[in-house]
């Protein structure tokens, strides 16, 4: 089974291989853009006659599995007594518990975005946030820090590895399990929130499961626990239901592992899991012949993700001309990409934190079970504005934000031009990058072609302009908010 499963893979890789020419440009930044954050030209110019395949191989080869930036400290203190927390009457006490819980909550958010900010694997991240999405849980209903930040270590430790592997450890996480009830479910008294979200968004897709599927699956599941002391999982087998259940037509006396395998067994697995992939970094209209081939590919690579990906990557689809720069930057891969690619000076990450939530992305707390919507849902006038407004400040060097009785306040915004700024030379912000290259500012369809991902929609605007004046035009062209 193992040789086959080789050559159907090898088969299906071939059918599929990429054009041999070295990267231009305008497709260093296009792959930049979609696996990373941001397009800095020291990036592009590394990726610099390398053809596509051996791009991607870069970027997979170079992924990590753990991140640069130290987490906060309290993530491995003791954890705090959550069950007199519950049971107290003390509502001065209990008020200061929950502060507390919120001062770490922002901590926790800085954190990944510093990490996102310093990573030397933007893909990793990128993965990471995807899994976030397709995984979600809420610090609003989890309320336990440190719970979201190992479920985050689990997401980047899988980011790029084996989907069936990273399946079972996120059945078994403790932010999971509290944000989807597990911890609540019992025998006679099963919990279906997880099975149906494991049917419904993780695993299968709609029209591909039944009602007794997922009543029988979530029995699978009673008993999974996570003790509150310890902050791990727990199996209490006095509430586990041991009598058989019947999930896609297969009948045994499942537990959740069983399930998943079960689930992983079905043809439809692959190709939801697909087709999330190909929404996040192809196009918004999934080719349904690509869909089925990649799905061969990731099912004959045994759920590995890093085939899939390479397959994914040099596929004719995405290098189509006709789907590059039309997927819309979310407000992280936004905020995050301009700083990277201006190489900005951002010595606290905390104000990141408020824009987030300002533009509709506040990580840590996706809206619901099935995360962020993406797409042209990013886009409101009011976001937009808000957009521009994190821009501005960020070229121009100015703080964000300040603390005050732990919310985030808006500071007022700088009168003064980003030009006036920028050509002087002083200060932060873009100061530096200007400076660093001149020469290039002096050839605006160049830089256009450098941060953009398309042309520019208002190419007018850019006439006549140059230094800070071009970076802070073409940051105000619709096209910089697509990749």
């Amino acid at each position: 089974m193992g040789r086959l499963r080789t050559i159907v893979l090898a088969a299906l890789l071939v059918c599929a291989a990429p054009v041999a020419h070295g990267l231009d440009t305008g497709e260093a930044v296009h792959l930049l853009l979609r696996t990373g954050f941001g397009a800095a030209p020291a990036d592009v110019q590394n990726l610099a006659g390398l053809t596509r395949a051996q791009a991607v191989k870069r970027l997979l080869d170079t992924s990590r599995t753990g991140a640069l930036t130290p987490p906060p400290p309290w993530v491995d203190a003791p954890r705090p007594d959550w069950a007199a927390h519950w049971q107290g009457n003390d509502e001065l006490v209990k008020q200061a518990f929950n502060q507390q819980r919120d001062r770490e909550a922002i901590e926790l958010k800085a954190w990944w975005y510093a990490e996102m900010l310093a990573t030397p694997s933007p893909f990793t991240e990128r993965m990471t946030l995807f899994w976030h999405g397709h995984f979600p849980s809420s610090m609003d209903k989890v309320r336990a820090p440190d719970y979201l930040y190992r479920q985050n270590v689990l997401f980047r430790r899988h980011a790029l590895g084996n989907f069936r592997t990273l399946l079972r450890a996120i059945a078994r996480d403790p932010a999971m399990l509290r944000y989807l009830d597990t911890v609540a479910s019992k025998k006679g008294a099963p919990n279906e929130n997880f099975a149906r979200e494991l049917f419904e968004l993780f695993v299968l897709g709609i029209g591909n499961y039944t009602e007794r599927d997922v009543k029988d699956a979530a029995r699978a599941f009673t008993g999974w626990r996570v003790d509150e002391t310890t902050g791990q999982f727990a199996f209490a087998h006095r509430d586990h239901d041991e009598g058989d259940k019947t999930v896609l037509g297969r009948s045994g006396n499942f537990d959740g592992d069983d399930v998943i395998d079960v689930l992983l067994d079905h043809p439809a697995a692959a190709r939801h899991v697909v087709s999330r992939l190909w929404l996040e970094f192809v196009s918004d209209a999934p080719d349904r012949a690509e869909l089925a081939r990649l799905a061969q590919i990731f099912r004959a690579a045994n759920y590995e993700l890093k085939p899939l990906m390479n397959a994914l990557l040099t596929s004719a689809a995405f290098w189509a001309p006709a789907n590059r720069g039309t997927l819309v930057k979310s407000p992280v891969e936004f905020a995050v990409g301009t700083i990277r690619t201006f190489d900005l000076a951002l010595p606290d990450t905390r104000p990141l934190v408020e824009f987030g939530r300002r533009l509709r992305q506040d990580i840590f707390n996706p809206p619901n079970v099935r995360g962020w919507p993406g797409g042209t849902a990013w886009i409101s006038s009011f976001t937009l504005l808000a957009r521009r407004d994190l821009a501005d400040r960020l070229l121009r060097g100015q703080e964000l934000v300040r603390m005050q009785d732990n919310q985030m306040m808006m500071m007022a915004a700088p009168s003064a031009p980003i030009r006036q700024v920028a050509d002087a030379g002083r200060g932060p912000g873009v100061a530096g990058w200007v400076a660093a290259h001149g020469a290039l500012l002096q050839d605006p369809v160049r830089v256009a072609g450098l941060i953009l991902a398309r042309p520019p929609m208002e190419p007018e605007a850019l006439r006549d302009a140059g230094g800070g004046a071009l970076v802070e035009r073409l940051l105000l062209d619709p096209a910089y908010h697509l990749k």
